[in-house]
């Protein structure tokens, strides 16, 4: 595995029962990427999130994480995954935005032990970087879809992950906020400098963030930087998703 890469899958295969999900996916994630993982629904995208995440096992292929093989690999703190179920939490469930955040530390603090103050340093670091901080110490029920989950992605950041998996992020974000949105995460891989891997099905409002972008349906049809991406003619994309497929084409204003 090159030194660059902090993901990598190998010839992965995965079927529920006799039929296939993934077929001989290679997939490599350099360090400091911003990947942009789309297809149609039940490609396979959530799978392969899962088989990365170890939530589920290839039945043939390989996982190679941080550059050791998955079945070794133990630092799980060093990844960071806010699922699609993230937005069925529990609304009514009484806790702040910082007791939500803070409770992602509790792997490292335990469950009933109070965070000292270098864990109040980190909570509050990331529920600015979400920019969420003037509703710290509103009740997460309050908040909207969106404001939930810019608060889950925080939480999911706060023990300082190198890499954050995000499946369908912005399902219950306000489709004028998505835009912000993408702005934020951006903004995450940016300053941060952490390693995005997000599932969307916003292929056009993606392509001015994202660095690297996958193409998957069953197979991985496509796995390149951004820029190449935009080369792929639409009929060809329709080709991989097997219905029409028309992209909005932005002006990168990536650095």
């Amino acid at each position: 595995m090159s030194s660059s890469n902090v993901i990598e899958l190998k010839n992965v295969h995965y079927r529920y029962d006799r039929e296939f999900v993934l077929s001989n996916i290679n997939l490599a994630i350099p360090k400091g990427a911003f990947l942009g993982i789309v297809g149609p629904n039940g490609s396979g995208k959530s799978t392969m999130l899962k088989i990365i995440l170890g939530l589920l096992k290839p039945k043939e292929g390989s996982v190679v994480l941080f550059g050791e093989q998955q079945s070794k690999f133990r630092e799980w703190e060093r990844i960071g995954y806010v699922s699609q179920k993230a937005n069925a939490f529990n609304t009514g469930f009484p806790a702040t935005v910082y007791e939500v955040v803070a409770s992602g530390l509790t792997k490292k603090t335990g469950l009933l032990r109070i965070i000292g103050k270098k864990g109040r340093q980190q909570v509050e670091k990331a529920i600015r970087a979400v920019s969420m901080e003037s509703f710290m110490d509103r009740n997460i029920g309050e908040l909207s879809g969106g404001q939930q989950q810019r608060v889950f992605i925080a939480r999911a950041i706060v023990s300082e992950p190198e890499i954050l998996i995000l499946d369908e992020p912005t399902v219950g974000v306000d489709s004028k906020n998505v835009q912000t949105f993408y702005d934020m995460l951006d903004r995450l891989n940016k300053d941060l400098a952490i390693t995005l891997v997000l599932v969307t099905h916003d292929i056009g409002t993606i392509t001015n963030k994202v660095t690297h972008v996958a193409c998957l349906n069953n197979t991985m049809h496509f796995h390149g930087s951004t820029e190449d991406f935009e080369k792929v003619k639409d009929s060809d994309l329709s080709q991989f998703y097997g219905h029409d497929v028309h992209r909005l084409h932005h002006d990168h204003v990536r650095t």
